[in-house]
């Protein structure tokens, strides 16, 4: 039913709520009570003077009447309902619901907002617990330093005489390994106790890289400008560990390279026009489309194109370079979904390959996801070529997210239970395999 149908059945549920009687209404509204009888159940239209009146007197502004429900409550619901496809809500009476109900229409959205940041927050924590490597080293330290304790306490336990220079040997081992298994377990406290994502995020080299790309949002001027690389490096990475400071330099070194092929000025103005079509950005500057993809991922925030996301991945699946979107997600460790185009095209290098997707088991938008595959680096005589794969990710166009396929994030935290790529039971299905 249509929105602006609706207003006689929001009059009538504000008229309960404030206990009004129908005569009453009308009376004061100096109407008949058959004809407000009328209007309650949509059968006349109201407006003009009419409207303004009844709307006085019962407190609300004639929007309210009207319009009912807001635009993005009803939006949440529908798509909320799309997503539990098996609930049989009639999505045919969803305006009238959110009119006639509209407090507990807001409840269920809000209940399907807090469930949505609820599976986030599943996501992350299960993404950090499963393959975060400064918590697995610091749980094998521990365990390492238990086990020793144990056998050297073992050994001073055993019946007989020990001779006293072993014994004070093993003594000295227990408080050394004491002491290494309490600086162990005050530092792997520190670091779940830390606050903010900075301390999640420098946990490898790796880490402390996309943690520092994230803080520039992806976009480092001094570079556009015709900085040297080197020196940029050192200024943005002086905090960084050695080994992320020499990935962080040769990064530097490619968005330069992908800056001077490709000025930023130009790329600007080009973008109005191509959109986030890498292949035709790469044919308007006669480069590869994956060049073509890295300018778009780390352009400004203003740039007329909007946000793209980028996955880079070498050969072994491993993420060298990852720029996630609010409707499609990346695992932070790996263990990404096998469905992704990212990873077909290292089986089909120097194709390009195009999808839309649509994370599973979200209440987000769909994507267009567009990957390549080509060498990394010149080619060498009698060597076999080190493939490189980028896929990037920008919000697909309203036509086509009717056809978008679902793929997972993670199997950890995805709903598809007869998805043939699965590899381990989801956390979020109903129905776990």
């Amino acid at each position: 039913m249509a929105r602006d149908t609706l207003t006689g059945s929001r009059i009538r549920e504000r008229r309960i709520i404030l206990g009004l009687k129908q005569a009453e209404l009308a009376r004061r509204a100096e109407i008949s009570a058959s004809y407000l009888n009328l209007i309650e159940h949509n059968r006349r239209r109201i407006g003009g003077k009419l409207l303004l009146d009844i709307a006085e007197i019962l407190g609300v502004e004639p929007a309210v009447l009207t319009e009912g429900a807001e635009a993005t409550l009803i939006a949440t619901l529908r798509e909320a309902a799309l997503r539990d496809g098996e609930t049989g809500a009639e999505l045919d009476r969803l305006d009238e619901f959110a009119g006639r109900f509209p407090g507990w229409a807001r409840l269920l959205a809000d209940a399907r907002n807090r469930i949505d940041t609820l599976e986030r927050s599943v996501e992350t924590l299960t993404d950090r617990l499963a393959h975060d490597p400064h918590l697995a080293d610091a749980l094998h330290e521990m365990l390492s330093t238990v086990t020793a304790i144990r056998s050297t306490a073992s050994i001073l336990a055993e019946p007989g005489d020990i001779d006293p220079d072993w014994q004070r040997r093993f003594h000295r081992n227990i408080y050394e390994d004491s002491a290494r298994l309490a600086e162990s377990s005050r530092s792997l406290a520190s670091y779940l106790e830390a606050e903010g994502k900075a301390a999640a995020e420098r946990g490898t080299p790796q880490e402390e890289l996309e943690a520092l790309f994230e803080a520039a949002e992806y976009h480092i001027a001094p570079l556009d400008a015709g900085a040297a690389p080197e020196a940029v490096a050192g200024d943005m990475g002086a905090e960084l560990s050695p080994t992320a400071q020499a990935l962080l330099r040769r990064a530097f070194q490619r968005y330069a390279a992908d800056a001077a092929a490709m000025p930023l000025d130009r790329v600007m103005e080009a973008v109005v026009v191509t959109g986030t079509d890498p292949l035709a950005l790469a044919q308007r500057f006669g480069t590869d489309p994956a060049r073509a993809m890295r300018r778009l991922a780390t352009l400004p925030a203003n740039a007329p194109c909007g946000p793209v996301g980028l996955a880079i991945c070498d050969a072994s699946g491993v993420f060298t370079f990852r720029r996630p979107l609010p409707d499609f997600p990346i695992p932070r460790f790996g263990a990404d979904c096998p469905l992704w185009p990212l990873f077909a095209a290292l089986s089909r290098p120097m194709s390009v390959l195009s999808r839309t997707l649509r994370a599973a088991g979200r209440q987000s938008g769909a994507v267009t996801a567009i990957a390549f595959a080509q060498p990394a680096g010149p080619p060498e005589l009698n060597r076999e070529p080190v493939f490189e794969a980028h896929m990037m990710i920008a919000p697909a166009p309203a036509r086509a997210a009717d056809g978008a396929e679902e793929v997972g994030v993670t199997c950890r935290i995805c709903p598809r239970v007869s998805c043939p790529a699965r590899r381990e039971p989801s956390l979020l299905a109903s129905d776990p395999i």
